[in-house]
């Protein structure tokens, strides 16, 4: 019985040790279908786009209105000059039908550019970048709780807000405003735990400022679920924002996602659907390399290796100091990867 554990732990530790290591992943890494975004990069060389439709509904019990709201997203990534550096530039198009609940007004349609913002990221701390090596005599070595598995990846953002329109909301004076946030997150297996604090168009009239706490847990190989609390505070608007939804992994370089929204005020109360694709073009030179500490002195070129190459000598130097009733890690089904969505 013991054998085919040590057997698990083994190749489950080779494998998340390979998984983990630095920015790029071998599936796309998408911020939708949530509103936070993580802390990592798509990665060099890797270009991404995230888009998706939006329906919903505000009704306003102070105001007398109730909007229908339909919606465009579009967020392009692009990773360059290093794995932790990320620019991106974010669109939301936005079309409102709004018809008054009192009075005889006339139903109106305003239609205009709702957000346009340009940033960069960058990953200031990564505690997955060099990870423990795995034990390979004993379970719950490999599996046991870990105090330092709490401190985050951290990343900070700065970009700007172009409000070119204020047609959607008047109070809105038009203008560039900057915009920052700091980013942490941690990967527990198969929970992602994300947090942004932000400060929305600080030099504006009205800044706003907001929390966003995901968590995401992938059920399969294929399918994941988040939920999400947003909470916004600022002279404009305040409100406390519930969200859900599910991603699924067509292919590495493909998702697509559903979710809904909902709040608990009635100024306003708002409800909304989404739908959405994830696509990467994928132009990363997987096997960067690294260079290798052991190689001979007198060398006049360093060996250069890969970061997986790296662990799985590791692993090989162990198995050959390894007990003789140890367990081959290379005996056996190994199982397939699988997709980190």
């Amino acid at each position: 019985m013991q054998k085919p554990i040590q057997k698990l732990s083994i190749f489950l530790c080779f494998f998340l040790s390979i998984s983990m290591f630095g920015q790029y992943t071998e599936t796309i890494n998408s911020n939708r279908p949530g509103e936070s975004q993580g802390a990592f990069a798509v990665g060099t060389q890797v270009i991404q786009v995230e888009t998706g439709l939006d329906f919903g509904n505000d009704t306003h019990s102070l105001l007398n209105t109730d909007i229908d709201i339909t919606a465009f997203n579009l967020d392009l990534r692009y990773g360059f000059w290093k794995e932790a550096l990320e620019v991106n530039a974010f669109v939301r198009y936005q079309s409102n039908n709004i018809a008054f609940t009192t009075g005889s007004a006339s139903t109106r349609r305003i239609s205009a550019l709702e957000n346009l913002q340009l940033g960069a990221k960058y990953l200031l701390y990564d505690p997955y970048k060099k990870e423990d090596e795995p034990n390979l005599y004993s379970y719950h070595a490999n599996f046991k709780f870990k105090w330092k598995t709490l401190i985050p990846a951290i990343s900070v953002y700065a970009g700007g807000v172009f409000d070119i329109s204020n047609e959607l909301d008047p109070r809105r004076e038009k203008g560039i405003s900057p915009n920052i946030a700091i980013i942490t997150q941690n990967n527990w297996g198969r929970w992602v735990w994300v947090n942004n604090i932000i400060a929305d168009r600080i030099t504006a009239e009205f800044p706003g400022y907001s929390w966003i706490t995901t968590m995401t847990h992938s059920a399969t190989e294929k399918i994941a679920f988040f939920a999400e609390y947003q909470l916004i505070t600022g002279d404009l608007y305040a409100d406390n924002l519930i969200r859900g939804g599910g991603a699924y992994l067509i292919s590495k370089n493909l998702q697509v996602d559903v979710s809904g929204l909902l709040n608990f005020k009635d100024t306003p109360s708002r409800w909304n659907l989404a739908a959405g694709v994830s696509w990467r073009l994928d132009l990363h030179k997987k096997d960067e390399t690294l260079e290798d500490t052991n190689g001979d002195e007198g060398d006049d070129k360093k060996k250069k290796k890969t970061a997986s190459q790296r662990q799985a000598e590791k692993i090989n130097k162990k198995n050959k100091r390894k007990r003789r009733d140890s367990v081959d890690p290379d005996g056996g089904d190994g199982g397939d990867d699988g997709a980190n969505l």
